[in-house]
């Protein structure tokens, strides 16, 4: 009977933790662990797209409509990335309060379509990254101002690793050959990272994943890498490769390895934001840094 006591308590005293803490539903993987390094043992996340996973075309579960009701905050990219969430808070009437990490980026503009629509993958750049950091932590303290001078300690360590990250990246990225700042990966999800550093991506799928390319399309940019002397073509986590490694063949460039865009790794060096950086610029470094 004392050891069923025993249990009990614990597991009572347990629950009443995770229902102190405060419920925060992040909308996919970098976004979940850019609020974890802030929010640390004080919040409790529920992310909807994970590791490896496309939220271009992610379809949201009754689960996570039950996570948005229990939620006091809920942290999006913003920048039309996730309307299939915004569709879902109207549906649901959520109480929570609901904030766009990207507030306060100005956004890239990209044709889909026929239309001009801003780039949401503004992560890719740090300084904007910066902003996202600063967004979330702002709306961690306003629901939970209890906790303010952890969220603010953490947000700042956290930014320290990222300016350290800056450094490097400008160091790195200014180090490549004139000629070898020509990238093609599937979407075009590293239009942020090139206006920062002057490199041209280039992407068979455009801004969406979703988007199929036709025939003429993909013949229409081998001939392009052909021309240019395009020297690598890279994969990315979240998409089927085989259309690239059919790019590379008919043009010539080499595979230069996968790059993260979207989506964390589930495990290893890209399962971090600052990580998934790291990754992406050694990758790139690697492959472009020889002239």
């Amino acid at each position: 009977m004392r050891v069923l006591l025993v249990l009990f308590s614990l597991l009572l005293s347990m629950s009443l933790s995770a229902a102190e803490k405060l419920q925060v539903v992040t909308s996919f993987s970098i976004l979940a662990d850019m609020t974890r390094q802030i929010g640390g043992d004080h919040i409790q996340i529920t992310n909807m797209v994970g590791p490896d996973a496309d939220a271009h075309t992610y379809e949201p579960t009754p689960d996570d409509a039950k996570a948005l009701l229990r939620a006091k905050l809920i942290i999006k990219n913003g920048l039309g990335f996730e309307p299939w969430l915004d569709r879902l808070v109207t549906s649901t009437e959520t109480h929570a309060t609901v904030i766009s990490a990207s507030h306060g980026v100005i956004p890239r503009s990209l044709e889909e379509d026929g239309q001009a629509v801003p780039d949401p993958h503004a992560w890719h750049n740090l300084a904007n990254a910066e902003l996202y950091v600063s967004n979330i932590t702002k709306a961690l303290v306003a629901a939970d101002p209890a906790n303010k001078t952890d969220y603010e300690r953490h947000s700042q360590a956290y930014l320290k690793k990222i300016y350290g990250l800056l450094a490097e990246a400008k160091a790195k990225f200014s180090a490549l050959p004139a000629g070898n700042r020509k990238i093609v990966t599937s979407h075009d999800a590293f239009g942020y990272l090139g206006q920062a550093y002057g490199i041209d991506f280039m992407a068979p799928q455009g801004l969406s994943t979703e988007r199929e390319p036709s025939a003429a399309e993909v013949a229409a940019l081998i001939t392009q890498i052909r021309q240019e002397k395009v020297k690598a073509v890279f994969m990315e986590n979240i998409k089927d490769a085989r259309l690239l490694k059919q790019i590379a063949d008919e043009s010539g460039a080499r595979i230069g390895g996968t790059l993260y865009s979207d989506a964390l790794a589930a495990s290893g060096p890209a399962s971090t934001f600052t990580g998934l950086f790291e990754y992406n610029l050694n990758t790139l470094y690697e492959a472009l840094g020889r002239p």
